[in-house]
């Protein structure tokens, strides 16, 4: 194969990746349709080894292994000849470990007649195949016990076992300093729930007050209030529950530390010894990335904390009281938490004053992020903290419940089980002294009400959708805490007293919220204040600049360009959300980040060619026309952490908040400085001192970042 021809095969499957053709004369092209027409194709049937062994082809072959309408096995027995690493290296990634009723497992099971490293492959897959299968099994079963309880009787077992269980366990891990990580349990609770909505009767999410109280004297009440004449307690479903649970949570841990790692991990492979799998690790330090974010997660959202307390402190607002004395420093925290989201928001991912709900109203940003976290505070102090003490006293979890409802009652009829719930108007009412300003002393009711939406998930919608009636995004628990049941509403004390509100708004905003009005002016926001944090640090800066149309490549339009020094920076500008899953993350590494990729050489080799040969974008960057090309780099500059500098296309791609931070120079507050987070003294160390020793310019900016200087021993 000569380049011309590689050249052809790698536009053709650049294409199909891309999802193009998306038009066939005035109809589109489905992806069903485009399978067909691209696997049919017959340059496919004798390419070389080298054609596959490209990253593009290997990736349209794992397309190819995940669908399950088009077969070619001629073309498939080829690539198992000449290129059997590219089709090992596809059948991962194309997540077949987890599909093997699909027939392209049968076309392997025939491959492996003849090649030898097929059938060792086949036998990985079904050492994975007989694990997932004994883990669902355990699912079904003890799903199939807890078959007959609506939605509502279902959260009502898992409050129970998250008082019971999570509760003590995080006020003790808080404790010691030790913090717990929920991510596992909650999911867990998460995908029980969702399993219960796509399977429910359709009358069981639209909840009344008779039906309230009959499924709560039957399933709550008798922990709670035991008595010898009463309803029985129905220890077979906590029980039940409990056992569903832990296979939840197994499960999901074989699909993230086996499944997912074995089909998108390319730093590790999985060895067989017998009948069990080992994994020999590849490449070390492409291996700890993964955890590696997490800790630069867990950095930031100190970073912003810190962030948060100078801007609360600086307002004024410090100095003032907030709600009552007695709520008074448990407010500050909570509109400090509330600052630091809205900081984050602004200034990473471009949100304004104002959002949008789902109804199309308004809702001031401040507001909504502020009052979240006073549910958190509500809930905190009036739930979790009340039952502690109750649990301390009494040492029985169920005699703590009890006394926790039972003082609600006396206290004002207060409903302080362990999972709560209202109506729509009563819970906007609860809410308008969390709406008070300067121009409203005693709160607003719309916005309030607005509010309410804006959190909330309406579950007789997402069972519809659940059961394949209907398209969208599927919230989680953290991200639209209030639970819309008909005209109740329900919230679960134990997710949003103990939740990450800053994860619950970013993810409510740009994953759920990914197709809302703003979103597109949200990312010329991003591209606008990263101009001028540029400029204040003495670059020129040219936005949204469009070079000349060519007849046969576009390069399209530069996000940003900058210049000083005479070095030059193209940056193409990614807005996304926060990521919770290794596949999620392959994806966004193999869509949009390629893509970048792509994007950057056109556009790099684009303003090149402008400097010199058009003066008019080399005097708007203050360079001299005719400015050397060579002095021009590309980064992709991303508001998500996966993939940190990994290059795409020969170009650096690193985070937004990694640029912000070596712009302001205050890499110190990832650090966690006063020992708020990590409850040790603070101790001298680099990470303390400034990144521009010698003062700025734009090469030791480079250097910083390239190097990754922000980051220190995170």
């Amino acid at each position: 194969m000569n380049a011309d021809q590689h050249a052809a095969v790698e536009h053709e499957a650049t294409a199909y990746l891309d999802g193009k053709p998306a038009l066939q004369g005035q109809h589109k092209v489905t992806r069903a349709q485009r399978n067909a027409a691209f696997w049919s194709s017959s340059f496919l049937t004798n390419l070389p080894a080298a054609a596959w062994q490209s990253q593009t082809m290997t990736l349209a072959l794992a397309q190819y292994m995940g669908q399950e309408r088009v077969s070619n096995m001629e073309m498939l027995a080829n690539v198992a000849s000449v290129a059997p690493e590219a089709l090992i290296h596809a059948v991962r990634c194309s997540g077949l470990v987890l599909a093997q009723h699909s027939p392209r497992r049968t076309e392997l099971d025939l491959l492996a007649v003849d090649h030898p490293r097929v059938a060792e492959l086949c036998k990985v897959l079904d050492i994975f195949d007989l694990a997932h299968r004994e883990r669902t099994s355990a699912i079904f079963m003890w799903q199939s016990e807890l078959a007959e309880l609506s939605p509502l009787e279902l959260m009502s077992y898992a409050s129970l076992y998250a008082f019971e269980h999570w509760i003590p366990q995080k006020f003790a891990a808080a404790a010691q300093s030790t913090p717990k990580n929920d991510g596992a349990d909650w999911e867990a609770v998460n995908d029980i729930l969702l399993w219960k909505l796509s399977t429910c009767a359709g009358d069981s999410t639209r909840l009344t007050d008779a039906v309230i109280v009959q499924s709560l004297a039957k399933h709550l009440s008798p922990f709670l209030f035991p008595s010898p004449s009463g309803q029985p307690a129905r220890k077979d479903l906590r029980e039940a529950f409990a056992n569903l649970l832990a296979a939840q949570i197994e499960l999901n841990s074989f699909v993230a530390q086996s499944a997912d790692a074995f089909s998108y991990d390319d730093s590790i492979e999985f060895v067989r010894v017998g009948g069990r799998l080992e994994i020999k690790v590849l490449d070390a330090a492409a291996h700890s990335a993964w955890e590696r974010n997490g800790r630069k997660l867990a950095a930031l959202h100190n970073y912003w904390y810190y962030r948060a307390m100078d801007a609360f402190v600086d307002s004024g607002i410090a100095m003032q009281q907030i709600g009552s004395t007695a709520n008074h420093a448990l407010n500050q925290v909570a509109y400090t938490k509330a600052l630091r989201t809205q900081l984050q928001l602004t200034e990473v991912y471009g949100v304004s004053g104002t959002v949008t709900t789902d109804t199309g109203d308004t809702v001031p940003l401040f507001q909504a992020l502020l009052s979240l976290e006073l549910m958190n505070v509500f809930f905190q102090r009036d739930f979790l903290e009340t039952y502690i003490q109750h649990l301390r006293t009494t040492g029985n979890w169920a005699m703590a419940l009890s006394m926790m409802a039972m003082n609600g009652l006396r206290d004002g009829n207060q409903i302080r089980f362990p999972l709560t719930w209202s109506s729509r108007d009563a819970k906007i009412a609860n809410m308008v002294g969390w709406t008070v300003t300067s121009e409203f002393p005693k709160g607003n009711p719309r916005h309030a009400a607005w509010i309410v939406d804006f959190w909330t998930s309406d579950w007789s919608k997402l069972a519809t959708q659940l059961k394949g009636d209907a398209p969208g995004q599927t919230p989680e628990l953290l991200e639209r805490p209030i639970l819309k049941m008909g005209q109740t509403l329900v919230q679960l004390p134990w997710v949003v007293g103990l939740q990450n509100n800053s994860t619950a708004a970013i993810n409510n905003l740009r994953r759920l919220g990914a197709r809302r009005n703003e979103a597109r002016a949200e990312t010329q926001r991003i591209e606008t204040q990263l101009g001028a944090k540029l400029e204040n640090r003495g670059f020129k800066v040219v936005l949204n600049w469009n070079p000349p149309k060519e007849p046969d490549d576009f390069a399209g339009e530069v996000d940003v360009i900058c210049a000083r020094d005479g070095k030059v920076l193209v940056l193409e500008v990614k807005s996304t959300y926060l990521r919770r899953s290794q596949q999620d993350a392959w994806q966004h590494e193999t869509t949009t980040l390629r893509k970048a990729g792509r994007q950057l050489q056109r556009k790099v080799a684009a303003v090149q060619q402008a400097l010199l040969d058009q003066p008019e974008l080399a005097q708007r960057l203050g360079l001299e026309a005719g400015a050397s090309a060579n002095a021009a780099r590309g980064w992709i500059v991303d508001t998500s952490i996966e993939c940190d500098h990994q290059r795409f296309g020969g170009f650096l791609k690193v985070s937004l908040e990694e640029l912000l931070i070596a712009l302001n120079d205050d890499r110190h507050l990832l650090h966690d400085p006063d020992g708020l987070f990590s409850q040790r003294a603070p101790a001298a160390s680099a990470e303390q001192q400034g990144l521009y020793p010698q003062g700025f310019s734009a090469q030791r900016f480079i250097d910083v970042v390239e190097a990754q200087a922000v980051w220190g021993n995170v």
